[in-house]
């Protein structure tokens, strides 16, 4: 997160789920946004395999059974609901601290932001309250700090805006 702008810092929660974030501020400055959730546009396919292995190799005792079953959850899930979360972003795209340190900005980049493909419009965007931090309490529970593309199928956690 010390990091230069621009690139990615991962990390990891719980001991489970990995997290990226985009840095936000100059080298040594500790700032970042979390990728709270992405809309799967293309390498469906992969994403439902990167999941499955994220989902079935961090679990201790998985029986064949189990892991079959979890292969066709996910085979089921919408598209839109694939890296619908923090978590489940790192995981559909198979992301984890080891991709801490790359420049999501060089367009050679295997892990990089792009634009938005062209269509009419662009979604109403939203502040809400940030979630997943009750622990933190009210001071920062209740800043509009998370962004939302109002009413986006890909949209995590609660959508009320403010």
């Amino acid at each position: 997160m010390y990091g230069p702008p621009g690139h990615a810092y991962v990390y990891l929660v719980y001991g489970m789920y990995d997290c990226l974030n985009l840095v936000t501020e100059p080298d040594g400055m500790p700032a970042a946004l979390l990728v709270r959730a992405v809309e799967p546009l293309e390498g469906i396919g992969s994403m439902r395999i990167d999941r499955t292995i994220r989902a079935t190799t961090r679990r201790r005792g998985l029986t064949d059974e189990r892991v079959a079953a979890e292969a066709e959850r996910l085979a089921r899930l919408p598209r839109e609901r694939l890296a619908s979360g923090p978590g489940l972003v790192a995981a559909a795209y198979g992301i984890d601290t080891a991709w801490t340190g790359v420049d999501l900005c060089d367009p050679a980049s295997p892990l990089r932001l792009e634009a938005a493909p062209a269509h009419e419009g662009s979604p109403a965007i939203a502040a809400t309250p940030r979630i997943g931090i009750d622990y933190a309490g009210a001071a920062w529970t209740t800043r509009p700090w998370r962004f939302i593309a109002v009413g986006h199928p890909s949209v995590s956690g609660p959508t009320r805006a403010r």
